[in-house]
């Protein structure tokens, strides 16, 4: 008896070293603190006696590898890789109603022109009236609280609602360290939603409107 769990005992031991001691490029996985506390993660690796988890957002955590009970897939969709916006201006932009209106905040508040146009198609195809069932107004669909906290105070003046959208825009990219598609999730389900299920949360309209926005400004 004594013998056989000693076999058993080597096997999990040397199960749990191959698992830490090779870096796993998963398209997610969970890691299991002894705690009970788990984090989604994007690769871990043994760095001499200290186990090193790459953080899904950028960053790594470094601990002993006694504290992480195990690891395991991670079922929420994670696109990868992700990309960068940057706020480099692209030449030749396509006319568009407001264009002018648009390339002035994406400049002032260093967004890219097409990704701001590319946002007011899906949100409202630039018609300025435009209001959603759930009451997202104007151009970039701005709920009225989000609205007043940008100092927005006519929702439905093209300018107003342009420049309130794409300061908000930014404020999202910079939340998610320039994600893409975190921001674009956040912009539709918000940042609660994305937080908690640290990336796009697994609504089929969230995944949607990111698919279309990523889409229509690589375009």
């Amino acid at each position: 008896m004594l013998a056989t769990n000693a076999r058993l005992a080597a096997v999990s031991f040397a199960t749990f070293v191959s698992l830490v001691a090779n870096p796993v490029p998963a398209r997610a996985e969970l890691a299991y603190f002894a705690t009970g506390r788990a984090i989604s993660i994007k690769a871990h690796r043994m760095d001499g006696e200290s186990l090193v988890l790459t953080l899904r957002n950028g960053g790594e955590i470094v601990c002993a590898a006694s504290a992480i009970a195990r690891f395991a897939p991670d079922e929420v969709p994670y696109p990868e890789p992700e990309p960068v916006v940057t706020a480099v201006p692209a030449p030749a932009l396509p006319d568009v109603p407001y264009g002018e209106i648009i390339d002035k905040f994406s400049g002032e508040h260093g967004v890219d022109a097409r990704l701001v146009r590319a946002v007011i198609q899906v949100e409202s195809a630039y018609r300025q009236s435009a209001r959603s069932r759930k009451g997202a107004m104007g151009l970039m669909q701005l709920m009225p609280p989000t609205a007043r906290d940008l100092g927005v105070t006519n929702i439905f003046d093209p300018a107003q609602n342009v420049d309130g959208g794409t300061r908000y825009l930014r404020d999202l990219l910079e939340k998610y360290n320039y994600g893409l598609w975190h921001a674009l999730a956040a912009y539709n389900a918000g940042t609660g939603a994305v937080d908690k299920y640290r990336g796009i949360p697994p609504y089929r309209e969230t995944l949607n409107y990111v698919n279309r926005i990523d889409r229509d400004f690589k375009k």
